[in-house]
């Protein structure tokens, strides 16, 4: 891989070459690897320590060509057991446990990208729209970053895995929502040999437009695909980890619903209603190659590299002749000459190259691991006039830092993490985690993102000298197992100083949306009680209820919720003589009104408005999960009450959520 690299010294070209040319090379090398696999015999793979598969089902040692099965043709020997996967942070933290697929059926159904992480980001009312926290996240970015964010969750969750099999291995994964909601998921693995394995991944999201839809017209289109392979020597000294992804993310956007003669709540869910506009678009495109690898020296210590290469594009594009109303959601037109206001494309481009090198270890139940990173960093906004800029917009970061970890069993850890860059900011984290309880904290002094300190556009300029933001978050969950009952109270506390956001802009004439920081502090105290009860053997009741309370709130810089629930009940079982595994049930989620941050597409940002509240409304969605050998399935009906009151809900002021429908997915697992 470092020979490859050293052929692409400029980053930029490598990430090009690689990004245009990725489909017609993979399948060569899928051709390529398969017919290799299939002309030489395969040697058993060696079981991990802790893979009890083998044992448990008296399966025979593979030989000869191609998957083999008991009897010729009666039973299949490979499955989930026999397919291990593991992440790069186990191999990093020396962790050998590779193991068998996750086929847990709970929650299946939960497939949007909100859902996926209980409701606790707001999005724009469609599958793949704009996402936004509504508790605070604290970034692990501590040096120069673009600001972008409202995306990131359909790059970041993404990440590949690595496996060990010893079959084929392929996953499809179908969902056919409502009114032309899509998601798939194709994902490839195979072992070429013992010591190495090869795979890909392509996510793909299509969703139509759902205000005055038309079908077939997208409101959504992305495309993300990876590549991975894991390597690892003769006597496993060596290892080697790379996967290449790349993501282009589109949304048409539609700025929110108009309201014209009607201004009632009811009046968002006519299905006439009218978008603000109709030739928006903002686009996100990422691409990025990562390298990991280490060589063991001794017993407790190892040296290892990381290279990162990554570039980010954020766009938005506008044709302000094919617009209706234009003049009515913009109301600030940048009037400089050599910015062309008619046929827009703003946005910015970030660049990184990270080379990171240290040492780690274990001495008996200690973990340790020390590093230096050099970071390579540059930026460019079109309009932007470098010389006016108070900051430099390229540069080299750079960092130290590790990390220590205490494993009293295998149970219960203790560690932390420290990374300091050497102009002064900083990230520190300790985790604890026991049978009983939980515990993180993070303190974390960044550098303030490149899109609040300066920006030139069509419809956005400013140019500002913000401090360096300083965040501290505590949290702690009590837990109690007792059989049939489990609950964990707890709480997070979180404190923002200096903290940078975006609110509208009330001035006359200017433009509506301008970054801003705060001049004093934010303060969030949020308990919390998780719960799992199990009664009448297959019932269970999951219920998840935090109350937010601002202890301080300068500038009114935060808007949460007070009151945010979430709840399921379900019945669990087998039927059928055990032949298929379901879970049926309802999910419901309420949260109390608020005024919920708005959004800027042209900027890609979430911002603090108070002009519109968000209605508290309950979301129930009733749901038949099913499991049977070789694949899942579900079945969904989304927003239930929708269906009797004839009016739905807003995630974001003015963007109406999804209706009444009936969503359908399912996914299939070969191995062979």
């Amino acid at each position: 891989m470092l020979k490859i690299l050293r052929l692409f010294p400029n980053s930029d070209l490598f990430l090009n070459v690689i990004s245009k040319n990725c489909f017609f090379i993979v399948l060569l090398l899928v051709a390529g690897l398969s017919a290799y696999a299939q002309d030489r015999p395969v040697k058993e793979l060696k079981p991990m320590a802790n893979d009890t598969s083998r044992r448990a089902t008296g399966a025979p040692t593979r030989s000869g060509r191609g998957s083999q099965i008991v009897d010729d043709s009666t039973k299949n020997i490979y499955g989930p057991k026999t397919t291990l996967w593991s992440t790069e942070h186990d191999v990093f933290v020396n962790r050998s446990n590779y193991r068998p697929l996750d086929t847990t059926l709970t929650n299946y159904h939960r497939w949007t990208y909100v859902q996926r992480f209980n409701n606790r980001y707001q999005d724009l009312g469609n599958v793949g729209t704009a996402l936004n926290p509504i508790f605070p996240t604290l970034s692990n970015t501590i040096g120069a970053n673009p600001g972008y964010q409202t995306f990131s969750l359909y790059f970041d969750t993404q990440e590949p895995i690595y496996f060990d099999t010893k079959s084929p291995f392929t996953k499809i994964r179908l969902v056919w929502g409502g009114d032309g909601r899509a998601m798939t998921h194709i994902e490839f693995s195979r072992n070429i040999n013992p010591r190495w394995n090869f795979g890909f991944n392509y996510r793909p999201i299509l969703a139509d437009k759902q205000l005055q839809r038309t079908k077939g017209v997208r409101q959504t289109v992305s495309h993300y695909y990876d590549f991975h392979t894991s390597y690892k020597s003769t006597d496993s000294r060596y290892i080697l980890l790379s996967n290449y992804r790349r993501i282009r993310h589109r949304v048409f956007e539609n700025g929110g619903i108009l309201l014209t003669q009607d201004t009632t709540f009811k009046a968002y869910f006519d299905q006439n209603a009218q978008p603000y506009l109709v030739a928006a678009q903002s686009e996100e495109l990422r691409n990025s190659l990562h390298v990991f690898q280490q060589y063991q020296l001794a017993s407790p210590f190892q040296v290892y590299h990381k290279l990162d290469i990554a570039r980010q594009h954020n766009f938005f594009i506008d044709t302000k002749e094919k617009e209706i109303h234009y003049d009515k959601y913009f109301s600030y037109t940048n009037t400089d000459a050599d910015i062309d206001t008619l046929h827009v494309k703003d946005g910015i481009e970030f660049k990184t190259t990270v080379n990171e090198i240290g040492i780690k270890g274990n001495a008996a139940f200690l973990f340790y691991s020390f590093f230096y990173k050099m970071r390579m960093y540059s930026t460019y906004t079109r309009y932007v006039d470098e010389k006016t800029l108070s900051f430099k917009n390229d540069g080299i970061e750079n960092y130290v830092g590790g990390q220590i970890a205490f494993r009293f069993d295998s149970l219960s850890e203790l560690s932390g993490r420290a990374e300091y860059l050497l102009d002064g900011n900083y990230l520190l984290q300790a985790n604890l985690k026991t049978p009983w309880l939980d515990a993180t904290g993070i303190s974390s002094l960044a550098k303030p993102s490149f899109l609040p300190l300066a920006y030139r556009g069509s419809h956005h300029s400013w140019n500002n000298n913000f401090s360096d933001p300083f965040y501290n978050q505590l949290s702690a969950f009590l837990k109690g197992d007792f059989g049939s009952f489990f609950v964990s109270p707890g709480a997070t506390y979180t404190n923002l100083t200096n903290y940078i956001y975006y609110r509208s802009n009330s001035v006359a004439g200017e433009q509506a949306v301008i970054p801003a920081q705060s001049s004093g502090n934010q303060q969030v105290f949020t308990p919390e009680l998780r719960m799992s009860l199990r009664f009448f053997r297959h019932l269970y009741l999951r219920p998840q209820v935090l109350y937010t309370k601002l202890l301080t709130n300068d500038d009114a810089a935060v808007r949460i919720p007070e009151w945010f629930i979430n709840t399921q009940l379900s019945f669990e079982n087998t039927l059928f003589k055990n032949a298929i595994q379901v879970q049926i049930g309802v999910d419901a989620h309420w949260r109390s009104a608020y005024t919920a941050p708005s959004y800027d597409p042209t900027i890609q940002q979430f911002y603090i408005q108070n002009q519109t509240a968000t209605p508290a409304y309950p979301l129930i969605d009733v749901f038949f999960n099913g499991k049977f050998k070789g694949g899942k399935f579900f079945v969904k009906y989304h927003n239930l009450n929708q269906l009797i009151t004839k009016a739905g809900y807003l995630p974001s002021p003015t963007y109406r959520g999804v209706g009444n429908i009936l969503d359908f997915g399912f996914e299939l697992i070969l191995f062979d």
